[in-house]
């Protein structure tokens, strides 16, 4: 079993940093492979914004539209998968979820079938 709490969401100005946390909380008999940031706008579907291999160093990637203004961290002794985004933009208004799968990440990283576990999302929103 799994439990994801995201924190760090509310209204940030255009240009402005944001930082969200994932606080991970996982079994003994869970072994988690593969961990990511996804995005849903209203009116939108959800989408992957980064994923990474939990650990330090262990492989990691961003969406196209993001990269160079997102980074995605994971502090094992924290327990906690955080994303930075370096200057925030109106179009990341939306709802952020963090997600956990048992299935590595080589595969489908970015598709929300692959996760097994999801947080309950923290709302942002990009607003002057």
């Amino acid at each position: 079993q799994v439990n994801l709490v995201e924190s760090g969401g509310g209204t940030v100005q255009p240009g402005r940093p944001l930082r969200l946390t994932c606080k991970v909380s996982a079994d003994t008999t869970t072994t988690l492979k593969c961990m990511a940031w996804f995005r849903q706008a209203p009116g939108h579907e959800r989408e992957g914004v980064a994923w990474k291999r939990p650990g330090l160093g262990l492989g990691l990637a961003y969406a196209s539209s993001l990269k160079g203004r997102v980074t995605i961290s994971h502090d094992k002794d924290k327990n906690t998968l955080n994303l930075q985004i370096l200057m925030a933009l109106p179009g990341d208004t939306a709802v952020y979820y963090c997600a956990t799968s048992q299935d590595d990440c080589s595969w489908a990283a970015f598709e929300a079938e692959k996760y097994d576990y999801w947080g309950q999302g923290t709302q942002v929103t990009v607003s002057s």
